[in-house]
Formats: structure tokens, C-alpha cells, sequence
């Protein structure tokens, strides 16, 4: 990944944040066809991803195999109008901001039904637990459990190396950081909010 030093995030706990809030990940392998693409929620669980997939996913005929994981987070595009320097110097152009996460590991399949059905249990407790009545995995009877549990596969990712790039705009002098985060609450499009909130949690720490 292309990585400018201003736009470099390598602390752990900021990146180990993004992946939990954003836990719908790409994973890319490659192969005799050439690169595949997975996409699937994961979990971080001491210091490794865990998640699953059915047993039909080339994914489940992988074990041993290196993977890259992309979690992205929110992103959205910049006008250079937000700028209070372009009506200065009209010099400023459109950008996109974005957050990503690339995991570099390698996956370990399991089929074993126990620890399947305590990630499935965790999985679902954290998913459901903004609901007025969150579902859990013991409500569905068990034979249909089991007969669940036979058809996934389980995976396990343990992490080589993790790398972050998060272009705030940091980049830009103060007034400008805060004429896009302006914009972005103005526009108030899809992840707009989310956005603007990192990079004042980027201000924060710089």
C-alpha cells in the first residue's frame, strides 16, 4: 500500500479500533486461478482474526495459506471548496478521505464444532447486542445448530504484519482540517459523520 509518512498510522490500539468498529472485511488470496477476493465479518481475538465460512468457499480449502485482510473505514469525498485557502489562492483541488487497515497473516482452517459454536456465540452476542430482544444461538433449536455448525468452517488468521493509512487531510494547515470537517457535517451524507469524527480523533492525538 502507497504510504505517504503523513498519512501513516501505526499505532496498534487506533488500528486494532478500526477493525472492531468495522469487522466487514475483504480477504484476498492467491492461487492457480490467480487473486480471489472473500468478504466477511472477522473478530480480533488475541491477536488474530477469527471467522467462518461455508464449507463450499474456496476459503475452507485453504488452510495454510497466505492471506491479505482489507478493513475499511469511513471515507468520503473532499471539496476543495471547504478550503478556506482555495478562496485565497483558488490552488486547492477535490481529494477523498479514507481509513484502511491491511492485515498481512495466514489462515488455519477448524472444523472442530466447539470452537465454531463459541464463535458463532460471540459473534451473534455482539451483533445482537443493540436490539430490544437480542437473539442468541441457543434460540434456534439444536439440531438446526448442529446441522449449521457441520456446514461452516471455521478461520483462523494469525497476523504477520498490520499496516494503517488514514488520509485525514493532515496534509493541511489547521483552518483547512477544520473547513472539511464543517463540510462533512453540512453534507451529512452516508458515513459523512463517522468521518468527520476520526479525523477529530486524529486532531486529538497529533
Amino acid at each position: 500500500m502507497y504510504q505517504p509518512a503523513h498519512f501513516k498510522e501505526a499505532d496498534g490500539e487506533t488500528l486494532h479500533a478500526l477493525m472492531r468498529a468495522y469487522p466487514f472485511a475483504t480477504v484476498v488470496t492467491g492461487g492457480e486461478g490467480g487473486l480471489a477476493a472473500n468478504h466477511l465479518p472477522l473478530e480480533l481475538v488475541d491477536g488474530q482474526l477469527h471467522g467462518h465460512v461455508a464449507g463450499g468457499n474456496e476459503l475452507a480449502r485453504m488452510d495454510g495459506a497466505e492471506v491479505l485482510v482489507i478493513f475499511r473505514g469511513p471515507d468520503g469525498y473532499i471539496s476543495p471548496n471547504w478550503y478556506p485557502s482555495k478562496h485565497e489562492t483558488h490552488r486547492e483541488v477535490p481529494t477523498w478521505n479514507y481509513a484502511v487497515v491491511h492485515v498481512h497473516g495466514r489462515l488455519r482452517t477448524t472444523r472442530d464444532a466447539a470452537w465454531l459454536r463459541q464463535l458463532l456465540d460471540r459473534l451473534t452476542d455482539r451483533h445482537e447486542a443493540g436490539q430490544p430482544v437480542p437473539w442468541q444461538v441457543s434460540d434456534a433449536p439444536e439440531d438446526q445448530v448442529e446441522k449449521m455448525l457441520r456446514a461452516i468452517v471455521g478461520l483462523e488468521i494469525s497476523i504477520d504484519r498490520i499496516e494503517g493509512k488514514f488520509k485525514l487531510s493532515q496534509n493541511h494547515p489547521a483552518a483547512n482540517r477544520a473547513g472539511v470537517r464543517a463540510g462533512l457535517g453540512e453534507r451529512a451524507g452516508r458515513g459523512d459523520a463517522e468521518l468527520a469524527e476520526l479525523m477529530s480523533q486524529q486532531e486529538g492525538r497529533s
